[in-house]
Parts: C-alpha cells; structure tokens; sequence
C-alpha cells in the first residue's frame, strides 16, 4: 500500500514527540512492506537514505504556471500521479467553495514551523500565584479551575473555505501561538495539493492539525480516502483558552476525514465531547517505543550519593513543569540527597528557573536545554526515577523511553499512557504531596523499585510501533484504501 503522510515534524525536524512518533510508524509501516511517501514543509537541502520518501518545498520547480493536473481541474476523484495535461486551478470541493492556487506558486513554510505550539497563556500566571502563595492545589476541580471559562461554541466556515480561502493570517496579538501558522498551513496545503497529483497513493494520514486543511483538500480533488491522527488537540495545549481557528481547523479536519485515529481513550473522549466526532468513527492507536533502542548494561550503576529525578519534554503549561518543582521542594525536606535533572526547552524554562530559586532550591535543580540522540538515552541511563506530572497528555511516549532503558516511572492519572501501563505509579498532576511520596518510595525503598524496572521491561515489550503500524493498516483498508 502506497501511504501520502503529512505531518510538521520528521527528522532532522524535531521540536515534539510528534516528531518522533512519525518516524517510529513509518520505519514499522516500512518494515510492513508499505510505501510512505512524507510530505515536510521545509525544504530539505541533502536528504538523508531513510526508510521514507521524503517530499517538501524543494520537490516543485518554484517557476510560476499551472499545477499539472491528470483530466478535468476541479474533479473529485482526478487520477493522483500526474498526466501529460496540464489544467488551470481552481478546484472546487462539493461544498461549492473553491481552491486557489495563486499562480502556482509554492516556497517554504516559515521556521515557525520548528515550533507549533502554543505561547503561555495568562491562565499559567494564574495558577503560577496560585501555587506562590498556597503551595499546592487541594483538588483536580481547583486546579482546572485556574484554566477558568469555557469555549464559545459554533463552528467556522466550510472545511476548504476556512482552510484554504476564508483564513486570514493571525494578527499579532490574536493568537497565543508564535509566528503566523495558520498561514503557514495554508501555504503547505497549496503545496501538497500540487505535489499530490504528481504521486501515487492509495490514502492520505495527516498528522495533526496544521495538516488537516492539506489532507482535507488533497481528498475532496483526488478522491482518496483521508485519515487524520489526533496526537494532542487544541485543549491539552491551551487548557480553556483556545485559540478558536485552531479548533476550528481541528473540528473540520476530524469531521471531514473517512476515519479519525486518537492515541488514547482519553483523546478519542475529548475529540466526541469537545468536537462532536461519533465515536464509532474514531479508532484508538496507542503508540509504541523502539525496542531496539540500547539498553542498560546489566548490573550498570551510577556510583554516585545522589539520586537523579527526571523531567524530560517541553516546558510548557501542558507538561505540568511547575508541579514538578513543587514536588521536588516536598522531596527535598525529607531526603537531602536528591538531584533533580529538567531536560527540554520551552516558553516556561526561565519561570521554572526562577520558581526553583525562589523556592530555595536552585543548587539542587539542574536544567539541560533540549536534549538529542544519544543524550537521551544518557540522562535515561543516569535516572533513578522519571516523573511525567503532564496536566493533559493525550498520550505520552516518554514513560515508555524510560522503561525501555530500565527507569521507574511516575505518570499523571491524567495521561492516555496510563491506560496501557500497569507498572508504573500514578499520580493526579495537581497532588504534589502524593507525587513526593511516591519519588520518595522509588528513591528509598530498592524492593519497589527493583519491581518497576524487571515489570516495566517486559510490559513495554508489547507496546511497539509495528502494532500500532499493523492497526493503522487495517484502518486504512476499513476506509477503502486498495494498495
């Protein structure tokens, strides 16, 4: 089966665990004897020999002139792969509203795109004075609550009007999010829709919302059958706050798709509650971990007084950074002997600085930037335990990186990953006392902690990427795809 995959991020373009769940499914799709041809919106100067074939802005000659285009323009269910006609765009989808692609031009995505996720809102002040001046939250209703208001309701214009015609580019001000990226997803639309009918594939898989309007637009003038993967939506990155157009790109790309695929229940309840998705269109996908990633050397030990607690991912509102101090101050007045390691970047890196320093434990909390490669795996290595405190995380790959290298895990209740691990502690994001406890038994006690690393080895076994590759198969053939 041939597979046209859009997504933000591939490597050597990595900003999230999108990133890396892209890749860890198509290497399994690939090993499944599918072709997947990837669609990047940054021109990539010297690909790289990889299991994919990667296409982006540097795949089309930039000259002006009109899209080749196999039979009638503006026909659903035009033959993909391209023909000796060349037709004048526009394309018209069935809800009347028309595609343009202004003379064909196509260039480079910003370099926002490295980064397509949201600034802090001011609901994390709220709750960062909060925390300030009561240490903790007393209830998941208390903190939620700091995230305050509720969603206007209504929905935008039609899929490709909204998407493709009717967006305007965000004003400065407008959105929470860096740079202008719903234009940016609408300059990567117009360029996967011209290098669309010069390939050939038998589905479309779009990652993500900054896809959707491509995949929608690329369905409605082939005819191929479109599935949207839902990693994170608009509420686990800006809690109550969304920025409407982005949710209203989400809702579109859900309802327009043939299927949608959620990494957890948690996402699949979300996508029906706050999209109005049927449930019995959504399939639920778990993600896996590399299991031929290097593993501890056997008896390997850090021989050193300290123990390390890991944080590891972006420092953001949604990973729950702040609640991570917290508990270490609460660790801390009970063991010495603890150092904790906050590894990744993001809008909140200086205010965690600054809260740890405030809270007198600056000296024991060490901050490493954004980490690649093999120093992951190194700071895996060197961590007595991991904790994963997100506030909303629709899935979580991390949990399982570390106990594929042997690490006991601490995860938010409030994870999809913790649907699938049973040997792991869990924790409500909110409750830093018990967060403490539980990192303090892992620390102390070796029994506990010698159980999780023998039981989490073996669980993680069952989570790989050539199931979940196996499952997104069958959705595709469930749709109609024929490869």
């Amino acid at each position: 089966m041939r597979i046209l995959m859009l997504g933000w991020e591939f490597p050597p373009f990595v900003a999230g665990g999108l990133g890396v769940a892209c890749h860890g499914l198509t290497r399994a799709l690939d090993r499944a004897g599918h072709e997947v041809i990837f669609v990047l919106p940054r021109p990539i100067k010297d690909p790289q020999r990889t299991h994919v074939r990667l296409l982006s802005p540097s795949s089309l000659s930039l000259a002006s002139g009109p899209v080749p285009v196999a039979g009638a323009a503006g026909t659903k269910g035009a033959a993909a792969g391209g023909g000796p006609q060349a037709a004048e765009v526009p394309l018209t989808a069935p809800d009347g509203s028309r595609i343009e692609l202004e003379h064909s031009s196509v260039h480079a995505v910003g370099a926002s795109f490295v980064n397509p996720y949201p600034r802090t809102p001011h609901a994390v002040d709220r709750m960062m004075d909060a925390m300030r001046s009561r240490g903790s939250m007393t209830s998941a209703s208390d903190a939620m609550a700091w995230f305050g208001g509720s969603m206007a309701g209504g929905v935008g214009a039609g899929a490709i009007g909204a998407a493709m015609g009717a967006m305007k580019p965000m004003e400065s001000g407008d959105s929470q999010y860096g740079g202008d990226l719903v234009a940016d997803a609408e300059r990567y639309a117009r360029m996967v829709v011209a290098l669309g009918f010069r390939e050939r594939f038998d589905v479309i898989h779009a990652h993500d919302w900054l896809t959707y309007p491509a995949g929608i637009a690329l369905s409605y003038v082939t005819g191929k059958p479109l599935v949207v993967h839902v990693h994170a939506t608009e509420f686990d990155r800006s809690g109550e706050h969304v920025n409407q157009r982005v949710y209203d790109i989400e809702r579109e790309g859900m309802h327009a798709s043939a299927r949608v695929i959620a990494v957890s229940m948690l996402t699949k309840g979300i996508c029906t509650r706050r999209y109005g998705v049927p449930a019995e269109k959504i399939e639920v996908v778990y993600n896996g971990v590399d299991q031929e990633s290097g593993q501890p050397v056997p008896q390997q030990t850090i021989e050193a007084r300290d123990k390390i607690v890991l944080f590891l991912g972006r420092i953001t509102m949604q990973k729950g950074p702040e609640y991570f101090i917290a508990a270490a101050k609460r660790v801390l007045e009970k063991m010495d002997n603890v150092k904790f390691v906050v590894a990744g970047s993001g809008d909140m890196a200086l205010r965690m600085i600054e809260l740890a320093a405030g809270m007198g434990i600056g000296h024991k909390v060490l901050f490493t930037g954004f980490l690649r490669g093999a120093d992951v795996e190194r700071v895996f290595k060197m961590a007595d335990c991991y904790v994963m405190p997100s506030v909303s995380e629709p899935f979580g790959i991390a949990p399982l990186e570390a106990m594929s290298h042997d690490t006991p895990v601490i995860i938010s209740k409030q994870s999809g990953v913790s649907e699938v691990l049973t040997h792991a502690l869990k924790v409500d994001f909110w409750d830093i006392d018990e967060m403490a406890n539980k990192i303090v038994a892992v620390l102390k006690y070796p029994p506990l902690s010698q159980t999780l690393r023998e039981h989490g080895r073996f669980e993680v076994r069952r989570l790989t990427w050539d199931g979940a590759a196996e499952r997104c198969v069958q959705i595709y053939k469930s749709v109609g795809a024929r490869g």
